[in-house]
């Protein structure tokens, strides 16, 4: 990861308290290959990373990418008071639960809500990135969007991230430095279901071309990398997609991938069959469709892919063998 400028700005401090410090929350997979860019990259020691678990499991696993794993539990709030203050920049990648706030606010996001909260109760970071999803626009009928065009979530799961939004831009108006990524798909060969081939091997239908749907796509170190760069060049309450731009129809996709793992194309059926033969949550992936603006996150963050395409990432994954197949 090419070094991002880390002028902290934080005047005369402790000398403990003078190099950067990020708090990631949510610290799965991307959280992870944030970590190992510090630990590893140009600009190791520069930052302190700590990381939020509810798992003391975890500790071992943190540490092992020098992190400092510090116990807390998003749905119990009285436990993240020691998060007050302690960060200079916050990476948010937790997801809200799966059923929202409750019965009655299903819509909502308390984790998001429960961690501002606790930000707020002493010095606040200088910044703040929050991963979201692009499923807040809804369905757009395969039109190009950017990151002006208003929200429109057509499930709980998209209405609870437009919830987390308005949380975290709130936090923006006090003072943070707020960044707001939408991301797509996220795929890697070394990631745990993060490529099609599982699904190929089912050989679960896609839609037919007529009946077909855009997608888009990140890889997951391209996306660990935009995390850091939002933290420290975005500008404040931005939204940034992050996307490879790349514009295909999810049937393309697993064609791609069939042809690159030599399995056989998935089956195409209408969308009429669809609904008959596929789980609501992949019907639901199947009902929207848009392309990604991704020009503010290259002009703005400065963000350089490393995975333009998928072929470029998914061929990543492969054997010298296989690419030579």
């Amino acid at each position: 990861m090419s070094t991002v400028a880390l002028s902290s700005g934080l005047g005369a401090l402790p000398a403990r308290f003078r190099r950067e410090r990020l708090l990631i929350v949510g610290c799965g997979d991307v959280g992870m290959r944030v970590a190992r860019n510090f630990a590893q990259g140009a600009g190791a020691g520069r930052v302190r990373v700590m990381a939020l678990t509810s798992s003391p499991e975890r500790k071992a696993a943190l540490r092992g990418v020098s992190v400092t794993p510090l116990l807390g539990d998003l749905d119990q709030p009285a436990t993240l008071r020691r998060l007050a203050g302690l960060a200079t920049r916050v990476l948010h990648l937790a997801p809200p639960p799966g059923e929202g706030g409750g019965r009655d606010a299903w819509w909502r996001d308390p984790r998001t809500l429960a961690l501002a909260r606790a930000l707020r109760m002493r010095n606040l970071p200088i910044s703040l990135a929050y991963a979201s999803t692009s499923g807040v626009y809804g369905d757009c009928a395969g039109a190009l969007v950017r990151e002006t065009r208003p929200v429109a979530p057509a499930t709980p799961r998209a209405q609870r991230r437009v919830d987390a939004e308005a949380a975290v831009r709130h936090l923006g108006r006090a003072g943070v430095r707020a960044s707001i990524l939408r991301i797509p798909g996220i795929y890697a060969p070394d990631r745990e279901g993060g490529t099609p081939q599982a699904r190929l091997l089912k050989g679960t239908p896609v839609l037919e071309a007529g009946d077909d749907v855009y997608t888009n796509h990140i890889h997951a170190d391209d996306l660990a990398r935009a995390c850091v760069a939002a933290l420290w060049r975005g500008r404040a309450q931005r939204a940034y997609h992050i996307s490879d731009g790349q514009h295909m129809q999810m049937g393309a996709y697993f064609d791609l991938a069939a042809d690159l793992y030599g399995l056989p194309r998935p089956p195409r059926i209408p969308r009429s069959a669809a609904k008959e033969q596929l789980s609501l949550m992949l019907l639901s992936f199947m009902s929207e469709s848009r392309r990604l603006d991704n020009q503010r996150m290259l002009r703005e963050l400065g963000v350089r892919l490393r995975f333009p395409d998928v072929v470029a990432g998914l061929r990543s994954g492969l054997s010298a063998h296989q690419q030579g197949a």
